[in-house]
């Protein structure tokens, strides 16, 4: 596997107009200590990317429509060569901002929908109102030509509601739909107790796989559920048949569960690079060093590409090299990114290691 940095979220700001139960970096609308970086430091970070690779580059948040330079942004890095996304929740979408997403050359647009009614999203966003305003923006993105993701967070709360938030997803008209397995951190850590169980985990992952097989007209993809791809392998096998899966032409395209620090990672506000959105250890920071120096020499990188530093059932499972387990999720829970996915209740052929 080659470790090319495929795609980056870039948080380029902290603050936010929602408080949702699950985020990681526990947004506000007035961050003490995260302060949004200047638009020259903005270019300067996309010169320094696109000297190296060309990847994905998300803006995302916190909310991203807060910064007013945000197409400025989305227009420079589009002027590099670079693929230019925006991560918004959907709330603050107008006319306006959909010509300024078109003119920025922004490819595409996610945004956030964690229920099918009102009642459920607005209680998960902790905001009245929230769900309409994601509806508006959907409609507005279709009345413009601009295609959208529609991203999906879920937990004991609302993953009832799983089924019903993909029939709505493709109601809406969007290009895919991307079923979140929440990972606790930052605000999420205060829902530890509201997380999936192993057993419910497996059930909806079986009922992704047989949804799949029969979704052709929107690309669907758990994440942050990297034991999808094992049930994915077990599941064909067992139906003798070889499984086909698009691939969206603004995501890693990697075949493999999780990615982060292998293909993936999330420049935050202060500059540090991790490994993903809910992983809260860097491995450097962009103000100190190059991004090359960082994505090639970190050492936490380097663990999290060496796979036979795995431990426990991830470090003796045959489907290591596909799974990998969630790094972030071990690290939240075990205190050990080198640990064994702790939502996993699959037992591999071969003992533990230690």
């Amino acid at each position: 596997m080659e470790f090319a940095p495929k795609w980056i979220a870039w948080e380029i700001t902290r603050r936010c107009n929602l408080r949702c139960v699950h985020c990681r970096s526990s947004s506000e609308m007035e961050i003490k200590g995260h302060p949004d970086f200047s638009t020259q430091e903005a270019y300067r970070i996309l010169d320094d990317i696109s000297g190296y690779a060309k990847p994905v580059i998300v803006l995302s948040g916190g909310e991203p429509l807060l910064r007013k330079d945000v197409f400025d942004i989305a227009r420079y890095g589009s002027d590099k060569g670079l693929r230019m996304c925006l991560a918004t929740n959907g709330t603050l979408v107008t006319d306006e901002v959909c010509k300024n997403i078109k003119a920025s050359g922004i490819r595409i647009v996610s945004m956030s929908l964690d229920g099918a009614s009102a009642e459920v999203h607005d209680k998960f966003r902790d905001e009245e109102g929230a769900f309409n305003g994601t509806l508006n923006a959907a409609k507005l993105f279709r009345e413009n030509g601009i295609e959208f993701i529609i991203n999906s967070s879920f937990s004991k709360r609302n993953q009832e509601e799983i089924p019903k938030v993909y029939k709505l997803a493709k109601g809406l008209g969007a290009t895919a739909w991307y079923m979140f397995m929440i990972v606790p951190t930052g605000r999420g850590e205060d829902i530890m107790s509201e997380l999936i169980s192993k057993e419910d985990y497996e059930e909806i992952l079986d009922w992704h796989f047989q949804m799949e097989k029969d979704e052709h007209d929107m690309l669907v993809r758990p994440t942050c559920a990297p034991h999808y791809y094992r049930v994915v392998l077990q599941k064909s096998k067992e139906e003798g048949a070889r499984f086909e899966r698009r691939t969206l032409k603004f995501s890693t395209g990697g075949a493999k569960g999780c990615l982060a620090g292998q293909l993936i990672c999330l420049i935050d506000v202060d500059g540090n690079v991790l490994p993903c959105s809910y992983f809260p250890k860097a491995a450097g920071n962009v103000r100190e060093q190059s991004f090359r120096d960082i994505w090639e020499n970190s050492e936490l990188f380097k663990d999290m590409r060496d796979f036979s530093k795995y431990e426990g059932k991830c470090g003796s499972c045959e489907y290591i090299n596909v799974c990998g387990g969630c790094r972030a999720r071990a690290y939240a829970v075990h205190g050990d990114y080198l640990a064994e996915e702790p939502f996993c209740s699959y037992v591999p052929l071969k003992t533990s290691k230690k």
